[in-house]
Formats: structure tokens, C-alpha cells, sequence
């Protein structure tokens, strides 16, 4: 018995150092982090960087977070994040985010992210590089604002991407669950008091495939860049409007995109309705889409309805042989 209850004792001792150091070495790569980064010319402050937990978890909270990469104009501030991981594998990370306002900003403005349990969880690979195997992003309620008020909002938000066969490779699966745009958007596209506050459907399925898989250096450097998009389901329903993407496209090096787009938009002279109400087009913009647009929907054989394959390459985007416009640049800064 004396030799058993020694061997617990020594057994207590040694998980107990083995978790002080390992919260110790949480707290420590996550200042080395923040240095790492002012030292290539980022802001990355933060007021201090504290640890807690159980005797099977790690948790480390770093106060009042600061970051903004001067490459990009990217920027992101908040009250805390609290990360967390079981002893035994610092690899699988819980992100808790903090249910006041984190700010995010780019090249195109400022704006305040509020989730009530918001909550990332990541599972990483061994090794140095951390690379992303899973992502699981949940929430409740959410919304985000800028200075003019409420832009979009929604009562849940899922977000999931699975590392594929190919490393380089993610399926990612989106919805968000009575996605609503708020006062602004809607004042700008000049709504009726009538028109229902939420959408009906939204969600996105797709597989993804980059050219290098998510890991550290998508913080630190560049973020990786998509090569093959294959689309199975973008779908938004809202009211009477209804529009559903599928798509198999590649993408150079620049972000041009070669492939085909198939698009259904139910009721789409009312979308050209309110993206000119909103100055999104400018009449003469609109009255070009009109007539294109009328065009092809005479093809399915229903006028407010389109149903056509668009041809991407070379830049340009066509259905058949008669170009339509510019295909888009599909760069992540």
C-alpha cells in the first residue's frame, strides 16, 4: 500500500510540472508570437498574457489583443481570446471569443464583429508548420456594424472546413440561420416596410483547393491563395428572390478564374431593382444588365428567370460565345 500510495504521489508531482510547463510554454510561444510580429513591422500589442485551467486542460487568455499587418491594411482588435487545449496535445485548440465587439478593419473600412458564444475550435498537425486539419467556427447571435449602424446580422452562423485527401485541399461548409441585412442595407436598397426581415435560406458547400495548406503562415505571411474552386451549393432565398450557384473553376496565379458557372436567379429584375436603388448600378449599368439579362432568360423560357452556364477564360466571362463582362480576380488578401 505504502509503495502504491508513493507511486501516486509521484505520479501527482510529475503531471503536475508537466502541466505548469506546459502553460508555461503556451504563454511564452504566444508572447513570442506578438514579438515575432512587431519585429517584421506589425502592430501587435496586448495588455497581458495570463493562464489557468484543470489539471486535463491548458488555457491561456492574452488581454486586450491588438494586430494590424501593414502589408495588407488588415487590423483586428478585441477585449480578450481565450485559448485552451487538453495536456496531452497543445494541437487541438479551443478559441473562445469575447462576446463584446472585436474590431476588423481593411483598405475598405472599420467595422465591429459582436457573437454571443462565439467558439473556434482547430485541430492542428504535428509539427512546426501547425497546419490546419479541421476548423469547426460556431455562434449564436450575431451581427456586424459600422459607423452608420447594423449591416447584416443573423441568429446562428456554422462554419466547418476538413482538410482533404490532398493537403492543399478543404471542404467548407457555410450557413447561418435567419441571416438578416440590417437598417443600413436595407435603407439603401429601399425596401418595403413589408419585406421579411430574414432570409429564408442561406448556405454554401464547396471543396477548395489552395496553393499550400492553411497553417501558421497564413498569420504571419501571406494567406494561401485558391487554385480549384468546385462549388456544389451556393444558395440564398430571400422573400421572392432565390439565386443558387454551382461552379468547377481554376484559378492562375493572378486570380483569374477559368471555368464555368452555372447560375439560377428566380425573379431577377427585382434584383437589379434594389442593387440600383442601393448604387451598386448606375442606370445606364442597369439598363445594360437589363437587356442582356432579358436576353438570356428568354433562352429558359421564363422572363423572370434565369437559368445559364456562364464560360470563363481569358478574363472575360460569356454564355455561349457572346461575352458578358470581366470575370472577377479571386485573390484573399
Amino acid at each position: 500500500m505504502r509503495k502504491l500510495l508513493g507511486l501516486l504521489v509521484v505520479l501527482c508531482v510529475l503531471w503536475a510540472g508537466w502541466w505548469a510547463m506546459a502553460g508555461y510554454g503556451l504563454r511564452s510561444g504566444i508572447a513570442a508570437w506578438f514579438e515575432a510580429r512587431a519585429a517584421e513591422g506589425w502592430q501587435a500589442d496586448y495588455a497581458a498574457v495570463t493562464g489557468d485551467g484543470d489539471p486535463t486542460r491548458i488555457v491561456a487568455r492574452i488581454q486586450e489583443p491588438a494586430l494590424a499587418d501593414p502589408a495588407t491594411g488588415l487590423a483586428f482588435e478585441a477585449e480578450d481570446l481565450r485559448f485552451s487545449s487538453p495536456i496531452w496535445w497543445p494541437g487541438d485548440v479551443t478559441l473562445d471569443l469575447p462576446a463584446a465587439p472585436m474590431m476588423l478593419a481593411s483598405p475598405q473600412g472599420r467595422s465591429f464583429l459582436t457573437m454571443a458564444d462565439g467558439a473556434a475550435n482547430l485541430r492542428l498537425r504535428p509539427g512546426t508548420a501547425l497546419e490546419l486539419e479541421t476548423l469547426s467556427l460556431t455562434a449564436g447571435a450575431w451581427g456586424l456594424t459600422d459607423r452608420a449602424g447594423a449591416l447584416v446580422q443573423a441568429d446562428t452562423l456554422v462554419l466547418s472546413a476538413l482538410q482533404g485527401d490532398v493537403s492543399e485541399r478543404y471542404e467548407i461548409n457555410l450557413s447561418a440561420a435567419a441571416f438578416r441585412p440590417g437598417d443600413v442595407p436595407r435603407a439603401a436598397m429601399g425596401l418595403p416596410d413589408d419585406w421579411p426581415l430574414t432570409f429564408d435560406r442561406l448556405e454554401m458547400q464547396a471543396n477548395i483547393t489552395f496553393d499550400r495548406p492553411w497553417d501558421r503562415r497564413a498569420l504571419e505571411d501571406m494567406r494561401p491563395q485558391p487554385r480549384r474552386i468546385v462549388l456544389d451549393l451556393a444558395e440564398a432565398a430571400w422573400s421572392d428572390l432565390r439565386i443558387n450557384l454551382a461552379a468547377d473553376l481554376t484559378i492562375d496565379e493572378s486570380g483569374v478564374p477559368t471555368g464555368r458557372l452555372n447560375l439560377q436567379a428566380e425573379n431577377w429584375p427585382r434584383m437589379l431593382d434594389l442593387a440600383e436603388t442601393a448604387g451598386i448600378l448606375s442606370p445606364r449599368m442597369r439598363l445594360e444588365a437589363e437587356r442582356g439579362l432579358s436576353m438570356l432568360a428568354g433562352l429558359s423560357g421564363n422572363p423572370a428567370s434565369l437559368d445559364v452556364q456562364l464560360n470563363l477564360a481569358g478574363g472575360f466571362m460569356a454564355v455561349g460565345i457572346l461575352p458578358i463582362g470581366p470575370a472577377p480576380r479571386l485573390v484573399i488578401r
